[in-house]
């Protein structure tokens, strides 16, 4: 593993959605239907979004517990447009943290039932660590959760619908990836809670940790 330095996105951030199928807590498909017969389903967070390593995560008033989604960011290195499977990772700057925070919600109705934006698109709401590193297999690494110092989480990149390298060549189908743009992977259903005061830390092997504290949005 190579670790250095790098200031937040240049670009775009997005995340993928329903994007696991394996391990606890599956991203449940439509009954005989094949999830990877569809586009990928990405979610767009605006700069308002991000905060970096050790910035405060607000909790809006009256939420007693947000979701904490930690999850693998792919740094793109250059432009990538209709790329091939065999040639994806070549476009690949290197990989980073991400936790993606929601909002409590109601169950989908179907899996097709898009994410309600305000949930997951709040100010605030995706924590990106500040450092990039490479990784010979990134379908292939334990994403850990921690708060208050207590494990409460952990899952793999090997429970990926679609493989890092997948997930890039049918994003870049219909969306033009650029350099510094961030693609995030995804994380399974169902991830830990967390409330004010409460420090939540993501660790993934072999590229590093992310750790923010949670705090009352009326006290930033």
């Amino acid at each position: 593993m190579m670790t250095t330095s790098v200031l937040f996105p240049r670009g775009t951030v997005y995340t993928a959605l329903r994007n696991f199928g394996g391990g606890p807590n599956p991203m449940a498909a439509e009954p005989n239907q094949d999830p990877l017969q569809k586009p990928p389903v990405l979610l767009i967070q605006p700069p308002s979004t991000w905060i970096g390593h050790h910035d405060f995560i607000p909790c809006p008033t009256g939420v007693q517990q947000l979701r904490m989604g930690g999850m693998l960011a792919v740094v793109m290195g250059r432009t990538a447009r209709q790329v091939k499977q065999a040639d994806a990772l070549q476009y690949v700057a290197g990989y980073t943290i991400a936790n993606g925070v929601s909002l409590l919600h109601a169950p989908r109705k179907t899996a097709d039932a898009p994410q309600s934006f305000t949930q997951r698109c709040r100010d605030g709401f995706c924590p990106l660590a500040t450092n990039l590193a490479s990784l010979s297999n990134p379908d292939d690494v334990e994403i850990h959760t921690f708060i208050n110092g207590d494990l409460c989480w952990s899952h793999t990149t090997a429970h990926l619908l679609r493989p890092v390298a997948r997930l890039i060549a049918d994003v870049s189908g219909f969306i033009t990836l650029r350099a510094g743009d961030l693609l995030l992977v995804g994380e399974p259903e169902n991830p830990p809670l967390a409330g004010i005061g409460d420090t939540v830390r993501i660790d993934i092997d072999n590229v590093g940790f992310l750790e923010n504290v949670i705090v009352p949005e009326a006290s930033l």
